[in-house]
């Protein structure tokens, strides 16, 4: 990352994120399919070997999903008090859904705040 010489005007790194763009130029895609990262930027030839997201987005997912599901069958039950099968009908697609949209969104702004913050492993100095 730090051998970068091109000038590029800075882009958002939650809105480049949320549509799986390059964090340098904005404009080539981050992913290759639906999760893995591409090796590089079409566009800028930025390398992405920088980019691990590790189990970051996943923890935020489950806080979030889990928060939103669980929390929203609490209410049906206090409330409608429906068969078990309805609740299985109901939450357990919901939080198939939700997680797999928001694991792409998340993954794709956390590595673009990486790249932003210029985020590295942690280093142990014993000089």
């Amino acid at each position: 990352m730090s051998e970068d010489k091109a000038h590029f005007p800075p882009v958002d790194p939650v809105m480049t994120g949320i549509k799986g763009l390059c964090p340098r130029c904005g404009q080539g895609k981050l992913f290759d399919g639906f999760l893995k990262v591409k090796p590089a930027c079409a566009s800028c030839d930025l390398d992405y070997k920088f980019a691990d997201a590790g189990d970051g987005p996943v923890v935020f997912v489950i806080l979030i999903v889990g928060f939103i599901v669980v929390g929203a069958a609490l209410w049906a039950e206090v409330n409608f008090n429906p068969p078990l099968w309805l609740h299985f009908i109901l939450w357990i697609p919901l939080a198939v859904i939700f997680s797999l949209g928001l694991t792409r969104m998340l993954k794709g702004i956390l590595i673009n705040l990486q790249y932003r913050n210029n985020a590295r492993p942690g280093e142990i100095d014993r000089g």
